[in-house]
């Protein structure tokens, strides 16, 4: 295994239904696609880990097929996080700058965003991202990058996402027990939208609808901003144990059963269509194909209806000027973006991700957005961080170099 690890970019995506390990590689500054690997999911529930010693095992053979494809060693990878305990918090704070107006430094901005990070929360929350929407100077709001200019009052509007300490700690166990260091954290949303939300839907609203086994995470941007992130506690796990339930069969034939017939439509499905399987026992069942729609319809209807009210409660339903994106591996459901259409009266489209450069065709799916996306955002975060860091050694070397 020749590769530097240094070299590589790894994530791992731990859903209720599968572990995806995707590892990119910088190539003269861009990510290329290097291996990926995806495993049963073992010890998750919902989004959130239940049972650590499967979970590792699992993040563990995840980890080893993707090494064994790159043919380099994986030491650290960056985690997401996902499941009903990841919430959002709108804050407001700022600084005063003094009596003379003077030129915004960096660390005036780092300043007004401690000052709105300064909520109160519960004991057992956790801050994931601290997501500026925008800077107001001198009372003139609209700004989004205000260094270099010239005021007596910075404040800033920010979206703060957090999730359950004890939650996150488990995914950081489990990899650290399939011998991976985590480099860092992302809410599978904003990685999600990362992959698949376009700059004009941002800036128009736009809402991001990640609809994953066991639960369904939204982002909300409006003029190129976070405006609201929240967790919907229902997923395509839920449809297919209704199926199971509704034409008593087992689990994974309910599933095969919903990719292969599903349709969330029931007038749109033929009401002569009928379908003939192989049960348990070997018996030959014939069922009507509408039958499956009228199992399926009420459960999307019902997320669609958490989806708008929480959307409304959160003050955004209004503001989704461009419409909806519906990705994840449960958006591929035939009739799901009707009903998504129907319930908040904005367009829906099917979010696929950005590909990187060589990757293979079968991975463009929904259900590998969040991965992607977390390659994406954590490559642009470094590289502004690494921006960031290169202006301020200037400025320490122009210090330094006045004062010989």
């Amino acid at each position: 295994m020749s590769q530097k690890s240094e070299d590589l970019l790894t994530v791992l995506d731990a859903g209720s239904s599968k572990v995806r390990v995707l590892v990119a590689e910088l190539h003269e500054g861009a990510l290329r696609y290097r291996a990926h690997s995806v495993v049963d999911a073992a010890g998750m529930r919902k989004g959130v880990i239940s049972d650590l010693h499967p979970a590792s095992r699992a993040f563990n053979q995840a980890a080893t097929e993707a090494e064994e494809m790159a043919k380099a060693v994986i030491a650290n990878c960056v985690v997401g996080l996902g499941g009903p305990h990841v919430r959002g918090v709108n804050s407001q704070g700022g600084v005063s700058l003094g009596n003379r107006l003077r030129e915004i430094t960096r660390e005036d901005v780092r300043a007004a965003v401690d000052r709105a990070r300064s909520v109160s929360l519960p004991a057992d929350r956790e801050i994931i991202h601290l997501l500026p929407q925008q800077f107001i100077l001198d009372e003139q709001p609209g700004i989004h990058d205000p260094v270099g200019m010239v005021g007596s009052r910075l404040e800033v509007n920010l979206h703060i996402s957090t999730c359950s300490a004890s939650a996150a700690q488990s995914v950081v166990t489990c990899a650290n027990k399939a011998g991976l260091e985590v480099a860092d954290t992302v809410f599978e949303g904003i990685a999600s939208a990362e992959a698949t939300v376009s700059a004009d839907e941002r800036e128009l609203g736009a809402c991001l609808i990640d609809i994953g086994a066991g639960s369904t995470e939204l982002v909300v941007f409006f003029e190129g901003a976070v405006a609201h992130t929240a967790v919907v506690p229902i997923g395509g796990d839920h449809f297919t144990n209704d199926l199971a339930v509704g034409l008593h069969m087992s689990v994974q034939e309910a599933e095969s059963l919903k990719l292969d017939y599903g349709h969330c439509v029931v007038t749109s499905v033929p009401s002569s269509s009928e379908l003939e399987f192989i049960g348990g026992g070997s018996v030959i069942r014939t069922i009507k194909q509408r039958y499956l729609s009228e199992i399926l319809e009420p459960r999307a209807r019902e997320l669609f209806h958490l989806v708008r009210e929480n959307l409304r409660q959160g003050g955004v339903l209004g503001a989704l000027g461009a419409g909806c994106v519906v990705t994840g591996g449960g958006a591929r459901l035939p009739g799901l973006l009707e009903v998504a259409e129907s319930l908040l009266r904005v367009p829906a489209r099917l979010g696929y991700p950005v590909p990187l450069s060589r990757m293979p065709d079968e991975l463009i799916q929904p259900e590998f957005s969040t991965a992607i996306g977390m390659l994406l955002y954590t490559h642009r975060t470094s590289v502004l961080r690494a921006a960031e860091d290169q202006g301020l050694r200037a400025k320490l070397r122009a210090i330094f170099a006045g004062s010989v």
